[in-house]
Order: structure tokens, then C-alpha cells, then sequence
């Protein structure tokens, strides 16, 4: 460092000289002192002095930057080359799976409105112990009354809509007037199929005058004749309907509908004639003949809308009995529409069943706000249950020990006061989620909580040594390196110190000895007394790594690079 002289000023006191006068006087006459007189300079020499000084100190300062400067960039550091070594020992290590995890109820249900109403009646209270199935409380909601009608009518018209696709027969009877179609073929609605007809029974319509008004009744046997077939059969008057038919005489009659079994041989069109008799046994006659008739005719016709997809026995004077399909119909969207109603519904009916809610589990009421005369609104969580018996805890296991982790093994666990629990693995996840330099796999235990004491959200501390090796070589974790050797192969080796290559000493590729790179990412080489060895590893923990084959205990072993104290400067240990 430059030398600062320092430089000081000394000043004399000033003179004070006595006049004396030779005029006697009675009195000693006055001596005044003179002004001090003033070194010329003085000022100007104390400022450049000051100067001085401050130029010295920012001398000083820029010198002392340079210097640190050049120590922290320039200067080479010898210090870092310097390998740090550890000793392979003899240890016990375990394998160990712990942490903590938050218990929850394994059951939980929440009741939830979907429609506002009245609250009438709450028959429950909070921390109240319920069952599956016990009433909670009642609400009026015509709301809820009124979306389930309309959920059931629209699920209804759509039901009816899906059913109308196939087209069957109304009642039994035989196909008349049958049309064709082809696979495919686009149908509307009101599309004719068919005409059927009841001809397992014929009927007569019949006039008779209104003198015999009141000898013929409903129930009346009749005796019907069929000319063609020149037959008699037994019929009944089924029904009588009061008309007033005219005849071109001048007649009035009334109309008489008789009907009658068809033993096979009969169709409709073929004239017949009837005889009823009164109750003093005369023959009463009808005004005229007339035709029989099918019992019943009805013309079958689409009412839904699709293309043909199939046929039944779709033929002319084929016999069919009631409900049997004639065609078949298809909808692309008729599904969907019915599973998206099915789901509103569900829903409806849900909402009117949370209106006179029953447990849905057994369990403990946590939470319950109604009140008698309350008015509830949608979306209300009225009511919320959890099961606490057994209490669920999901666990996170590392990759190293995922695989001692199994279903049904158990597991103890301790509470915050150190109480232990039991808990039992029900699901080991087989996706695991990364992490920053690690693969956990959500593990799922359940622990028996019949007595009560853990509380929903309560913390469980969680151990299990999954693996042990007691008496096994161990190295610090930083010890083992993956590197490839010469031909290409991947080896895990510690870097052992050595006078001497060992027998066993592997020729690592250049490449991974990481030359050319700082120095802690490099490894050791011969020229500084470390060789390769190839090694075999176990169980691992945070700190330490179990070697199986290739290491002796007491060989020193290669951990990494520092730099210590040099020129008094200061340092400390950095592991690579």
C-alpha cells in the first residue's frame, strides 16, 4: 500500500512585548499586549494536507477491489482439484416407506336440494349417529312435484314414440290389403301397413219394426242362416240402438247388431237372414236380409317415422295374434333422446326424494342447517354424513420401495399424541406421478377407527421398513457413479484411492470422465491416485447405499470435490 506520511503543523504562542516610557509618572504606567501575529500560509498548507489524504484513501479502496478482483476471477485456483474421500464401512440400512397422510371418512354422503321448497319437519341434529334408511326431515315443494310430472310425461311421449316404432298388431285377426316394403325404404308417420280384421266372429246389422221395440233385448239368442253355405248358427243380439231407419213403405225401424262364431268357412259380404223369437214363442223377422261383417276392422297405419330395418308376417290373409310385430322402424337419435331424458328424470326424482330425505349410510350427521319453516332454495346443502367407523389415508411410496407395498398387507400408523392405529393397504396405484428426481405411487390404507378416536382430518404419521441388510458394506450415496466404459457398457463403479491400478479397476470411456468440465462435474483419475471399480448395489437410503460385490469395508472411496482455506482467505467443502 502506498505510504501516507502525516504531517504536522506546530505554531509558536504569540509574542507579547512591554513598552516602557522614561517620563516618570506617580503611577506605574499600563502594559497592553499586542495582537498574535499570523504565520503567512498556514491555511493553504492544512488543506492540501487534506488532500493528500483523501487521495491515499480512494487509493487504497480501487487497490483493495483490483485485488479482489483478481483473487475471486483471475486467480487459479489450486484448491479445487483437491478430492474428498470417505472410508466403506460396516453399517446396518434399512429400506423404509414414512411420512404422514390425512384421515377422512371412508363414507360420506352430501344431500343436496335441486328445487326450493318449504322445510316442514328435521327429525335429526348434528353429531347425531343415523342409519341408512332413517328419515332426516320433509319439505314441500311443488316445484319438485311439478318437474317430476314433466319428466315423466316427456319420458312417456318418448317411450311411446320408441315403441311406435315397430308397428304390431292391435288385436287377433287375419291381414288384409298388405302393403309391400323394401329394407331401408324411408317411412313417415301415418304411412298405411295393413287392414285387420276379426273374422274368428261375423256380425249382422239388422232392422226390426218398432212393434217389437220391447220383445228384443241385448242377450237375445238369435238364429242366424247363411244360404251360401245353407247353414244355421246360434247367435246373440249384442247390441240395440234405438234408430229410426225408414223404409220406402213408410216403415220405421229400429237397428239390432247380431254377432256370431266364424267356424272357419265364413267371410265377410255373404247374405244371411235371422229369426228371433218372443217371449210368447212368435218368430219375429227383420225388415230385410242383410250382409255379414267382420267382427272388428281396424286399418293399421305408422305413427312414428324412420326406415325399414325389418319385417314380421306381413302378408295377406296371414293370421296374426294380438301385439305381434309387422315392421320394424329405425331412429338414429330415439336413444339418445331417451338416455338424456332417463338422466332428467333421475334427477327429478332424486329432487323430490331429497325433499323427505332418508339416510343414504349409516354414519354421523356433520352438518345439518334446516329449521322448520325455513325456505330452501336449489343448490342447498341441507345435510352432509360421514362414516367414520373406518377412515381412509392415502399415502405417497417412492419407486425405490413401491414394490414391497402390496394389497392387504398392514401398516402402523400413530396419531398426533403417538397412539398407534393399525391401517390396511386396500390399493397400491400402478401409475405413479413424477416429480422433481423421483416417482411416487398413490398407495391407499384403511384404518379401523371403531372406537372413536380419530377425528375427520385428523394427521397420521405413517413407518414401515420395507427392507433391512444389518452388517452390509456402505458408501455415501455420492459415491456411486453410472459411467460407460470403453466398449460402450453402462457400469456402476466407486472411485477407490489406490497406489496401484487394482485387478479389478474397468478403462471408463473419456467421455464419461466429464474432461473439459468444471471440476466438480468430473471424475477422478489415476494421475490423482482413484480408479474405477465395478460394484453391486442393494438397499439405499437418504444418506447411504449398500454395495453387495466389489468393495471391501476399509477402502477409501472417492465422494467428490472440495476446496479448503488457502492464503487465509476463508473456504469450506463442496460435494460433486
Amino acid at each position: 500500500m502506498p505510504e501516507v506520511t502525516e504531517v504536522k503543523e506546530t505554531q509558536s504562542a504569540p509574542v507579547q512585548e512591554a513598552v516602557q516610557t522614561a517620563v516618570p509618572a506617580p503611577e506605574a504606567p499600563a502594559v497592553h499586549p499586542r495582537p498574535p501575529v499570523k504565520k503567512p500560509g498556514g491555511k493553504g498548507k492544512k488543506k492540501m494536507i487534506k488532500r493528500i489524504i483523501a487521495l491515499a484513501v480512494i487509493a487504497a479502496l480501487v487497490g483493495g477491489i483490483g485485488f479482489g478482483m483478481w483473487y475471486l476471477v483471475f486467480r487459479e485456483d489450486k484448491s479445487a482439484s483437491q478430492p474428498l474421500t470417505d472410508v466403506a464401512g460396516i453399517n446396518t440400512i434399512q429400506s423404509v416407506v414414512q411420512g404422514y397422510g390425512n384421515a377422512v371418512p371412508k363414507e360420506s354422503a352430501a344431500i343436496t336440494l335441486n328445487a326450493a321448497g318449504t322445510v316442514q319437519d328435521v327429525y335429526v341434529s348434528v353429531g347425531q349417529t343415523v342409519f341408512a334408511g332413517q328419515e332426516l326431515y320433509t319439505i314441500d315443494s311443488q316445484a319438485a312435484r311439478d318437474n317430476l310430472q314433466k319428466a315423466q310425461d316427456e319420458m312417456d311421449k318418448l317411450l311411446e314414440e320408441a315403441n311406435n316404432l315397430t308397428v304390431r298388431a292391435p288385436f287377433a285377426g287375419k291381414l288384409m290389403e298388405v302393403k309391400e316394403f323394401q329394407t331401408d325404404d324411408e317411412v313417415s308417420v301415418g304411412t298405411p301397413v295393413a287392414r285387420l280384421v276379426n273374422d274368428k266372429k261375423l256380425k249382422l246389422s239388422l232392422y226390426f219394426s218398432y212393434a217389437y221395440e220391447n220383445d228384443i233385448r241385448a242377450g237375445q239368442s238369435v238364429d242366424v242362416t247363411i244360404p251360401a253355405v245353407m247353414q244355421a248358427f246360434t247367435g246373440r243380439v249384442e247390441k240395440v240402438n234405438k234408430v229410426s231407419f225408414i223404409s220406402p213403405e213408410g216403415g220405421v225401424y229400429f237397428e239390432a247388431v247380431i254377432a256370431f262364431d266364424n267356424p272357419g268357412t265364413l267371410t265377410e259380404g255373404m247374405d244371411a237372414s235371422a229369426v228371433l223369437t218372443t217371449a210368447g214363442g212368435a218368430d219375429i223377422y227383420p225388415y230385410q236380409n242383410g250382409q255379414t261383417q267382420f267382427y272388428e276392422t281396424r286399418e293399421i297405419a305408422t305413427k312414428a317415422g324412420g326406415p325399414v330395418i325389418g319385417q314380421g308376417n306381413l302378408l295377406n290373409h296371414a293370421n296374426v295374434s294380438e301385439g305381434e310385430a309387422l315392421l320394424y322402424l329405425g331412429s338414429s337419435t330415439i336413444d339418445e333422446k331417451i338416455q338424456t331424458q332417463q338422466e332428467v328424470l333421475d334427477k327429478a326424482m332424486e329432487a323430490m326424494n331429497n325433499f323427505n330425505a332418508v339416510a343414504p349410510i349409516d354414519g354421523q350427521v356433520f352438518s345439518c342447517t334446516l329449521e322448520p319453516g325455513q325456505e330452501v332454495k336449489e343448490g342447498d346443502t341441507v345435510i352432509t354424513i360421514s362414516n367414520t367407523t373406518t377412515m381412509v389415508v392415502d399415502i405417497q411410496v417412492d419407486s425405490r420401495n413401491i414394490g414391497f407395498i402390496q394389497a392387504g398387507m398392514t401398516m402402523e400408523l400413530t396419531d398426533d399424541y403417538g397412539n398407534p392405529v393399525m391401517g390396511t393397504v386396500t390399493n397400491v396405484a400402478m401409475q405413479g406421478e413424477v416429480g422433481t428426481g423421483t416417482t411416487t405411487y398413490p398407495v391407499t390404507l384403511e384404518v379401523d377407527n371403531s372406537m372413536g378416536t380419530i377425528y375427520n382430518g385428523s394427521w397420521l404419521n405413517y413407518k414401515l421398513v420395507t427392507a433391512e441388510s444389518v452388517d452390509c458394506i456402505t458408501v455415501p450415496n455420492q459415491c456411486i457413479k453410472r459411467v460407460n466404459d470403453v466398449n460402450g457398457e453402462k457400469q456402476t463403479v466407486v472411485f477407490i484411492q489406490a497406489d496401484s491400478k487394482p485387478d479389478n479397476a474397468v478403462e471408463l470411456d473419456p467421455a464419461s470422465m466429464g474432461e473439459g468440465t468444471s471440476t466438480t462435474d468430473r471424475m477422478p483419475t489415476s494421475a490423482e491416485g482413484f480408479w474405477p471399480i465395478p460394484v453391486t448395489t442393494g438397499l439405499s437410503d437418504v444418506y447411504n447405499c449398500e454395495i453387495t460385490e466389489g468393495l471391501e469395508a476399509g477402502t477409501t472411496v472417492f465422494t467428490g470435490w472440495g476446496f479448503g482455506q488457502e492464503d487465509n482467505m476463508g473456504g469450506g467443502i463442496m460435494i460433486g
